[in-house]
Parts: C-alpha cells; structure tokens; sequence
C-alpha cells in the first residue's frame, strides 16, 4: 500500500470517528464543605491581612454615640430609627440635589423592610451603617404630581406600616384608616404642583408594590448610596437622638 493510499485510509478513519454519536451516560458530584478544617494558603494570608486590618480599624473607628437602642417594631406608623434614616437622607440629599437643580426635596419616603438592624445603645461606627443598610441602595429624586402624592398617601393608609417619612411630610389617619390630613411642609398638596420626593432606587422601580413612582416628570440620580448617608450623617451629629412623633400618625378618637 502506498503512502498516498494510507493517507486516503486514515482520512477515512477520522471522519467516520467524527460522526459517531456520543451519548453523555453519566455524571458524577461531590460535595466540598467549607469549614474550619480548611487551611488557608498562608501566603495570601499574610498578603491581604494589612488590607483587612485597615478595613476593619475604618469600619469599628467611633464616630457617633447612641444613648439609647433603636428598633424599627418600637412604634406604630413611625419609629425613631426610621425616622433618623428619612431625615438622615434630606439632610445629606438636599445640598446634593440643589447643587444640581437649584431645587430642593420636598420630603423622603423609605421602607419599613429596609431598616435591615437595630442601632445598638453605645458608640456608632460605619459598621453600624453597614448593619442597618446592607443592601447598595441608592437615592433618587423623582419629580411626581400632587394626584401621584395622593396615591402615594392612599399607599401608606392601607399599607398601616412605619414606612419613614422625612419631617416634612405629616399623615394623620382616622381611626378608621382613612385619610384626615396630608401635608407637605405644613401646606395641603396640590393636585398640579410638581414635587421632589427623594427615595431609594429599589422603591422607585415597583419595590414594595410602590407603582405610584410611575410616570414621572423627571428622575434625578444622585449616586449615593444609602449607607454612605448615615455614615456623612453620623460624622456630623455626635450624639444620636431620634424621635418618635407625629408625622404619620392615626388617631385613637
């Protein structure tokens, strides 16, 4: 058989070992756990321990004082913790978006579900803002119409959760649930008049069954993120002290 004969053969050979139909018959797992029993490579070890060492010493560094332990069950329609984060995003919020629009937030609206710790009676540090908001949530401004803030107002009578609210904006419920008075910096709401709500941006996109964020006349995108607000907010104030108060309220009688 010649050379060229055995070429013709082996092509042969390879494509029909290239048609064949393989089958995949079996597949086998195995289960690693992840444990203590591990050893680590003790040279990334020593490699990222400086880097965790100065992560950790800016995360417990003390930078605010709680004088009490605040929860988000300890009130009704408002707690002080939610509170604290509702006002704590106006004030940090606000110089931000009226360096951009020379407008101001009318008021902040959060969720309940949000708050994901409590704050702790004690020393505060950024940690404390990780533990409350772990999520990357970040605030944005939506500019929505008087009728949309009533929607928003119908939400908050049904739902009958302590949903923060910022200080500008006050609900009083009959004892019935239904609506005796909304106000947005003590003036009634206008049905036409355009507002700046400031929230994060799970809400805006339908968190929380919250569908009144929909249309809008404009959203503002402020890229900061909701921790990094309490963490600018506790810089600032020293000593916490937030209160529960009447800014969403039902009445008894």
């Amino acid at each position: 058989m010649t050379i060229k004969h055995i070429l013709k053969l082996c092509f042969v050979l390879l494509i029909v070992s290239c048609n064949e139909d393989y089958q995949l018959t079996k597949i086998k797992g195995e289960r690693l756990e992840i444990n203590e029993t591990i050893l680590g490579d003790k040279a990334i070890e020593a490699y990222i321990k400086p880097y965790r060492e100065n992560v950790n010493k800016n995360l417990d560094s003390v930078i605010a004082f709680a004088p009490n332990t605040y929860s988000k069950s300890d009130g009704d329609l408002n707690t002080a913790i939610g509170n604290l984060m509702a006002d704590a995003v106006y004030s940090e919020s606000n110089p931000v978006f009226y360096k951009r629009t020379q407008k101001n937030i009318d008021f902040v609206l959060l969720n309940h579900g949000g708050i994901r710790a409590i704050i702790s009676k004690g020393n505060i540090t950024a940690r404390t803002a990780y533990q409350v908001m772990p999520f990357d949530n970040s605030v944005v401004v939506v500019a929505l119409k008087g009728k949309q803030i009533i929607a928003l107002t119908q939400y908050l009578a049904a739902a009958k959760r302590a949903h923060p609210v910022s200080k500008q904006f006050q609900l009083t419920l009959n004892k019935d649930n239904t609506i005796k008075q909304a106000t947005i910096k003590d003036a009634q709401i206008k049905l036409d008049k355009t507002y700046y709500l400031a929230t994060n941006d799970y809400l805006y996109n339908g968190g929380d069954r919250m569908d009144f964020f929909q249309p809008n006349d404009s959203l503002y995108v402020l890229d900061y993120k909701i921790r990094n607000v309490l963490i600018d907010y506790f810089h600032k104030i020293d000593t916490l002290n937030p209160q529960i108060d009447n800014r969403f309220i039902k009445l008894k009688d």
